[in-house]
């Protein structure tokens, strides 16, 4: 009765409210969206010989555009163009002064980034989307295209970039004026629109004798104690503490309290799984389209549920895990700016020493971070092989739901809380992750 009561102070907020009620709006338009087809292309065909021929890597990126790209509708590319243009300017921000710098300037510096990356988004997808409409023009002996040839791919560029440009919109329009990150919450919409579906199929499966109702619910167990992992792990910090210095001016005294800097176990979220996936998958998608036997054979060791992938796999992780967060995190950044406020950390010289035991600490934090992604993306995926389950909900998507729903959860709780009401969750206020 108290979730309700919760969600019944929820909707008596009219803020909080028109916020929810926005943001579910939004989410609706994208997924009518994700089933209106781009014009000039046999949909039905298409995704028949995608499935088939594509292999892994085509329903690894499916899942990110909720089933779009398979039907080839016009949000076929989703908002992979928009999160591939953020990673490029974020790596780019290491060697790249002028961008390094606007990141420091502060909310205007971060608006004029935002500007880059809509027109990286925009320059990613024309180039996509060309690359999509040549591929079928050649594939199968063209059987998917209605009437080839350049106004064909003009209309396919067109319809394909202007359906990312308005995702990408609908996103910020959510962070802007709904509840919850936009970009994160589409992609989340998503995953969990193909979930009833996967239901269905597996329910009939068990009905008809080919599904053992054991293992299923075994594997359902599983999955709850990794959603719960997933929950209990994003939560945690190791919190340095921090003191800053006292001033006297006058007669009275200034500063001296005490605060912490935290330090989430997983600082680089759900991006060396995308990563790692991309680039082990894709010789399993060329296979797929090919017929030259040794790149066949290469796709066969590297298929999902062999010891070489997973072994490759669980390295990569931990590889992107070290290589985004020393991307994101900069200790020699923290130092500094601790030192120009009077910060420090008890029994440790402001300055260099600040940044080395800072750098000592994340880089223990991180290892064991990698290991956590590595054993919540590999279990489930090797679990859904051994069982021989019909649907993918793997631990890349469980990353992603379960963080979402933190991350949104705890913009709601803030919410509340603003407003001098009870927490939604029952044990003090949840802390949210870092956005991908």
């Amino acid at each position: 009765m108290q979730f309700f009561d919760k969600l019944q102070t929820i909707f008596s907020i009219p803020e909080l409210k028109n916020r929810i009620l926005y943001a579910l709006a939004m989410l609706a338009v994208y997924r009518v969206g994700s089933h209106i087809p781009t014009p000039g292309i046999n949909g039905e065909e298409l995704s028949k010989f995608l499935h088939e021929a594509g292999g892994a890597l085509m329903g690894f990126f499916d899942m990110f555009s909720g089933g779009s790209l398979s039907r080839l509708t016009i949000f076929a590319l989703g908002i992979m163009p928009y999160i591939s243009a953020s990673i490029i300017l974020q790596l780019l921000t290491v060697v790249v002064p002028h961008l390094a710098q606007l990141n420091k300037e502060g909310e205007r510096g971060r608006k004029k980034v935002t500007q880059y990356t809509r027109y990286l988004t925009v320059g990613i997808s024309l180039i996509q989307s060309f690359g999509i409409a040549i591929g079928l023009e050649g594939m199968n002996g063209g059987v998917f295209v209605q009437s080839p040839g350049w106004a064909f791919r003009l209309m396919t560029i067109i319809t394909l970039t202007a359906g990312t440009a308005f995702v990408m919109w609908l996103g910020e329009q959510i962070t802007e004026r709904g509840i919850g990150n936009g970009i994160s919450l589409i992609i989340f919409a998503g995953i969990v629109a193909e979930l009833p579906n996967a239901i269905v199929s597996t329910a009939q499966l068990v009905q008809a004798g080919e599904l053992n109702l054991f293992l299923l619910i075994l594997l359902t167990i599983v999955m709850v104690a990794i959603v719960a992992a997933i929950i209990y792990i994003e939560r945690g910090q190791r919190r340095i503490p921090i003191q800053y210095a006292k001033k006297a001016t006058g007669l009275k005294t200034y500063g001296g309290q005490s605060t912490h800097l935290p330090l989430k176990m997983n600082t680089s979220g759900v991006i060396p799984p995308i990563f790692a996936s991309s680039i082990i998958m894709l010789p399993a998608t060329i296979a797929g389209f090919a017929t030259t036997p040794w790149v066949q054979d290469i796709a066969i060791h590297l298929a999902p549920g062999t010891l070489l992938y997973t072994l490759l796999y669980v390295l990569m992780i931990i590889f992107f895990c070290y290589f985004y967060t020393a991307v994101v995190f900069n200790p020699v950044d923290v130092a500094d700016n601790l030192r120009k406020y009077g910060g420090f950390i008890p029994g440790v010289r402001p300055g260099k020493k600040t940044s080395d035991y800072i750098y000592f600490v994340l880089s223990r934090i991180t290892f064991g971070g990698a290991l956590y992604l590595a054993l919540v993306c590999v279990i489930p995926e090797v679990l859904i092989m051994w069982l021989n389950v019909p649907f993918y909900f793997g631990g890349t998507s469980l990353l992603i739901v379960v963080g979402v729903g933190l991350d949104t959860v705890s913009q709601i709780e803030s919410h509340m809380l603003s407003r001098h009401y009870e927490g939604f969750m029952k044990k003090g206020r949840l802390k949210g992750r870092r956005d991908f």
